[in-house]
């Protein structure tokens, strides 16, 4: 089976085959690195491109690591270092960019659907690492990734995702694929930061944590993200921690342990306490190496389909 694009834009519409076939690719990715030698050849000779017009840390670094051992020749590129900051549009960039003729486009946009822009303007295979506020597809198959190891299955999974959810597309990829692998998703947050439609996408909505964490098996928490929103959503960083900040004392009271999940960077003792952060139920560091592995599968998938 292969995937059905050539790109990897979102999560939303992307059949349960197509997820499965990912997380099942990623499993022999994730065995390689365990081993003392991490790279295998399938991409030699291809040429990858990252093109980063927002911050990141995790996100960057694993495509970079993803991209060498696989061998594939890696660009990586920075708006602050480049023509983005004498006017050149997106379009311009990628375009002049496939001239000197790349294989692959792995981009991060503060723009929702610059991705999908991407993918028409450009032969090249297009993944999204993050448009705006729209999706992150990459994380959203890490995390499902890393709850299917955990749990063996996401069929049946109750799996709340507590936070900003409006400003979120870790959220918004992570409802469309628990969704379709049949996981029970749910979201908690203040009123003003959960969007009035969310229901339509099949997901249940609570305002008060102490009501979800009887019904869930794992909470991803999500962080304050600051920088995208309008002041005035919630009093003080305080008073959010008071009410929807993630602690031990807080899940201690669900009637079994509940798995902590957090896609970075975190706001330690905001969003999450520290304790909570690095206790035996945070999976969070395997997040992070099983995202490697993801990408890893998901480049592979559509670097050797051409």
């Amino acid at each position: 089976m292969k995937l059905k694009s050539r790109h990897l834009l979102g999560l939303d519409g992307m059949s349960r085959e197509e997820i499965t076939l990912i997380l099942d690719t990623a499993i022999s990715f994730r065995e390689i690195l365990d081993r003392p030698i991490k790279k295998v050849p399938p991409l030699q000779g291809k040429t990858v491109v990252n093109l980063f017009f927002e911050s990141s840390t995790r996100t960057r670094i694993s495509f970079e690591l993803a991209e060498r051992r696989l061998s594939a020749d890696v660009v990586s590129f920075s708006a602050a270092a480049s023509s983005v900051g004498k006017g050149e549009t997106l379009k311009d960039t990628a375009r002049n960019i496939e001239a000197m003729k790349i294989d692959m486009v792995v981009i991060r946009h503060a723009a929702a659907g610059s991705s999908h822009f991407l993918s028409r303007v450009v032969d090249a295979n297009v993944i999204n690492a993050g448009d705006g506020g729209h999706e992150h597809p990459t994380q959203g198959l890490l995390d499902m990734y890393t709850l299917r190891e955990k749990f063996g299955s996401l069929e049946g999974l109750r799996v709340c995702i507590v936070g900003d959810i409006t400003h979120s597309r870790v959220a918004r990829s992570n409802i469309f694929g628990l969704t379709t692998m049949g996981a029970h998703v749910s979201v908690c947050g203040p009123a003003t930061l959960i969007p009035r439609d969310l229901e339509q996408l099949g997901v249940t909505v609570y305002h008060r944590l102490e009501d979800v964490i009887p019904e869930i098996d794992a909470l991803n928490v999500l962080r304050i993200q600051l920088e995208r929103q309008k002041s005035g959503l919630f009093p003080s960083l305080r008073e959010y921690h008071r009410f929807f900040g993630v602690t031990k004392e807080k899940v201690s009271k669900g009637p079994k342990p509940i798995t902590i999940m957090h896609p970075g960077p975190i706001n330690r003792d905001v969003e999450l306490s520290a304790d909570l952060a690095d206790s035996e139920y945070s999976v969070i560091l395997q997040q992070v190496t099983n995202g490697v592995a993801i990408r890893m599968a998901v480049l592979y998938l559509l670097g050797t389909s051409n």
